[in-house]
């Protein structure tokens, strides 16, 4: 089954899910990056995403290639720019920065992009992005140079990813930045679950088993975990309790 195709599937089932964000810059050292495969693995988490707002370093392909040399999870790219395209992971999220008004981020990176993802066997996956203000100016706001939904502006948030369901986009991706000061709120989070119907990804400032509960209860499909796991790897095995009760609720409870 396609990368799509599950996690529609999995929200008709109101089952949910977690991603392991890597970034390539901070994936220097194969030693711990393996580790992090390895404890990603032993927690059954659902996918890997790899990319960032910003790459220097010339490791994408590395980071895809040992994470698929180790493990069959799903490797999605979660790429800033068009330049981020790797053939060998599974799929790609197609983000459109919808949230902004940036036409770069809107369309003009997809059209130098299309042409080369469409010679890949990429799945590729079009993706409503919305960046949420998260107390600071996070790097994808300022790469991008676009402004932050305010954190307060629920229905604001709600109608942009409605139109960008509209518009076609098959998932929509609320993102408080990498390092963010704080978590998007349950209720922004709750806003935008109630005016879409296809797959929620929230990520950015979510560093607690708690505020992994609170988003997925609030109506989120899928947690992304980046940035907290640098500091406490632990983390994920109290991430993924969460969800795996959470799932087994739902099963019992056909």
């Amino acid at each position: 089954m396609s990368v799509l195709k599950t996690l529609i599937e999995r929200h008709r089932q109101g089952k949910k899910s977690i991603a392991v964000l890597v970034d390539p810059d901070k994936a220097d050292d194969p030693v711990k990056l393996l580790q992090l495969i390895n404890l990603a693995s032993e927690n059954c988490i659902d996918f890997f995403f790899v990319g960032g707002s910003i790459i220097t370093t010339s490791n994408l392909a590395s980071v895809v290639k040992l994470i698929k040399e180790n493990v069959t999870i799903p490797v999605i790219l979660f790429p800033g720019n068009a330049i981020q395209i790797e053939p060998t992971a599974d799929a790609l999220l197609f983000l459109s920065l919808i949230s902004g008004r940036n036409p770069e981020l809107l369309i003009g990176q997809h059209v130098v992009a299309a042409p080369i993802i469409r010679n890949t066997n990429l799945e590729v996956i079009p993706t409503g992005y919305l960046l949420i203000n998260s107390g600071r100016t996070t790097s994808v706001a300022y790469i991008s140079n676009t402004t932050p939904i305010p954190d307060d502006k629920y229905a604001l948030a709600a109608c942009t990813a409605m139109a960008g369901e509209m518009l076609g986009l098959q998932s929509i991706y609320l993102d408080a930045g990498s390092g963010a000061d704080k978590e998007i709120s349950t209720k922004m989070i709750a806003a935008v679950r109630k005016a879409v119907n296809v797959p929620l990804i929230i990520g950015g400032g979510i560093n607690t088993s708690q505020k992994v509960f609170s988003a997925l209860e609030a109506g989120a499909d899928m947690i992304v975990i980046g940035n907290a796991l640098e500091k406490d790897p632990n983390l994920l095995i109290e991430i993924s309790d969460r969800i795996y009760e959470l799932n087994q609720s739902v099963e019992a409870g056909k």
